[in-house]
């Protein structure tokens, strides 16, 4: 029988989501946090997302971690992983496979999404430490005291492209709180999607079967619940086009005519055609990205890529 897993619940404080809907739709242009499409069915939808033909990104890093597992061991040697936004922690399982006397840390802010992946990944891991720890990553001073965290090497792990969701001065800002969270000697394993042709991309946002529109549109759903808004969900439809000179993916929902919605105790005006951007994808070539893990204090030591280059594994150490 594997072992009950350990979680450290540090409370993260609740964001005030209000303010943060006010700072954002009175921005130009409109733009809300990209987390505040993941209530329960936004996170149900994007699990559908990863499933979508189109959306190759999560399919290829598995692969690429599966195959490359044994070579990745080697070179980040032995410690205790680290793995920052752990979601459904199911990409770590090819490198406890093949780490040498592995321990694994998660760090999630959700305390229930992360007692539900922790115990599965004991199930299938019984003789591997683990501990859950629920708390704002980009928040803390430093992680927390635990057997797990002493006395070894700690190995940051990031995957799924998800610092491209952050603008370039804050994905400067999260490499360099990790940095000071792995502490002296750490390393981080990164996953950064590359940019590759522009209609690939946009299909890959926009899927055929509809479920990244139903994923963007789930946002009013939840404003309108939890914000007592108005948002007609007809009167906007859904866009993914790629920005060249950001080299990012923008998804918007795009108003469909002049109309006022009220939201957060306000009343706000959407003219006919203008967007209210719900997420970016920064894609970043491995030059582009070296540059800005740099500017963080980190120095790239190995990269693993797909065969068809459209996605690199970075091994990053401390620059000095």
């Amino acid at each position: 029988m594997a072992p009950a897993v350990d979680l450290l619940d540090l409370h993260p404080a609740p964001a005030d989501m209000r303010q943060l809907v006010i700072d954002g739709l009175s921005r130009s242009p409109k733009q809300l946090p990209a987390w505040f499409l993941y209530d329960a069915e936004g996170s149900r939808l994007f699990d559908l997302i990863c499933q979508q033909p189109e959306y190759t990104l999560t399919a290829t890093e598995t692969a690429l971690l599966e195959r490359e597992a044994p070579a990745i061991a080697a070179a980040l040697g032995s410690g205790t992983l680290v793995e920052f936004g752990a979601g459904s922690a199911r990409k770590v399982a090819p490198l406890l496979q093949v780490l040498a006397q592995p321990a694994y840390v998660a760090l999630d802010i959700s305390a229930e999404h992360l007692q539900a992946a922790c115990t599965r990944l004991q199930q299938q891991f019984p003789a591997v430490p683990i501990l859950g720890i629920c708390c704002d990553y980009s928040q803390l001073e430093a992680l927390p005291e635990h057997p797990l965290l002493s006395g070894t090497a700690h190995l940051g792990f990031f995957p799924g492209s998800s610092l491209g969701n952050f603008e370039p001065a804050a994905a400067r800002d999260l490499l360099a709180q990790f940095r000071r969270l792995l502490g002296p000697g750490g390393q981080l394993l990164i996953g950064i999607d590359q940019p590759k042709d522009v209609e690939r991309l946009e299909a890959a946002y926009d899927d055929a079967a509809g479920v990244s529109a139903a994923f963007a549109l789930n946002l009013l759903r939840r404003l309108n619940r939890d914000l007592a808004g108005s948002f007609d969900l007809e009167a906007f439809h859904y866009r993914a086009r790629w920005v060249e000179e950001h080299s990012h993916i923008e998804m918007a929902l795009v108003s469909q005519n002049t109309q006022q919605v009220e939201l957060a105790g306000r009343s706000w005006s959407f003219a006919a055609g203008e967007a209210l951007i719900t997420e970016t994808s920064a894609k970043y070539s491995p030059e582009a990205f070296l540059e800005l893990a740099a500017s963080a204090g980190w120095r790239g030591s190995e990269r693993w890529s797909d065969p068809a280059g459209d996605l690199s594994l970075h091994l990053l150490v401390q620059a000095d």
